[in-house]
């Protein structure tokens, strides 16, 4: 078996653990206030333990695993939250949660999304959309925006970055469309792997035909998170690979806008 074939494997036992059903009880990894992509305004971010997912441009794979995170109470993180509620509503934010991937503990994300618009805060869902399945009507309805990665715009380039499918993330962000639901799309642009025209040309393709989609976030990949592999023992897949040249970011951007689509 493969180093890729056994972190899949460990991603399976992650999506078989049995978390609380009641969703009072969560995997946390950390969380930090941050400006930037995680939506509008200052955030508070809450960034849940365990992904179903191994992105070869991941850069926190020590979120990878459930088992590694911290078990963390919804009332411990509101407790959190509320200290910063005046700060980050004056500053136009709200929260996100973020991961590895939340929709793993559907349960917790919802109870806090839940929580965090009754006091009046707005909120954000961060996800690969590959558990959309798991989001029901309530998480949803209490979502104001939906930040939604779609990595590749081909089957077989998604299945090569993240050992996993493309269709179930583009079925969700059809629900989303469904729903009116405001989203923001972001794409990874990784030499060799997703700058090709036909994998842009796809997602935008697709999100062309979204009316929700407000933007599209192109973020060019980095090797910030090398030093995080290291500390774990874990070979950066992507360490000989150099970030996107400015005139390759401009073309990508100039290719999503020629679909009538907003990219930044």
């Amino acid at each position: 078996m493969s180093a890729r074939e056994r972190v899949l494997r460990e991603a399976d036992e992650e999506l078989l653990l049995r978390a609380d059903p009641g969703g009072l009880t969560g995997a946390v990894n950390s969380w930090d206030l941050s400006t930037g992509v995680d939506g509008p305004g200052t955030r508070f971010v809450v960034f849940t333990g365990g992904c179903p997912l191994r992105c070869l441009y991941c850069e926190n794979p020590e979120t990878w695993r459930m088992r590694d995170a911290t078990r963390t109470t919804v009332d411990a993180l509101m407790a959190e939250i509320v200290k910063y509620r005046r700060f980050i509503s004056v500053a136009g934010g709200g929260v996100t949660i973020s991961g590895g991937e939340p929709l793993l503990q559907p349960a917790f994300t919802g109870e806090l999304l839940h929580r965090c618009r009754a006091l009046g805060l707005h909120t954000a869902l961060d996800t690969s959309g590959f558990l959309g399945g798991r989001a029901d009507d309530r998480l949803l309805s209490d979502t104001d925006l939906v930040l939604l990665d779609i990595k590749a715009g081909t089957p077989d380039v998604y299945r090569r970055l993240t050992g996993r499918e493309l269709a179930p993330t583009l079925r969700f962000a059809e629900r989303l469309a469904e729903l009116g639901k405001p989203v923001w799309v972001r794409y990874v642009l990784v030499p060799g792997h997703t700058d090709a025209p036909e994998e842009v040309e796809g997602v935008a393709s697709f999100v062309a035909a979204m009316p929700n989609v407000e933007h599209v976030d192109i973020l060019p990949f980095h090797r910030l998170g090398t030093a995080k592999y290291d500390r774990l023992g874990l070979p950066f897949p992507l360490a000989d690979v150099e970030p996107p040249s400015a005139d390759i970011v401009a073309r990508t951007r100039e290719m999503f806008q020629a679909h009538g689509v907003d990219a930044r």
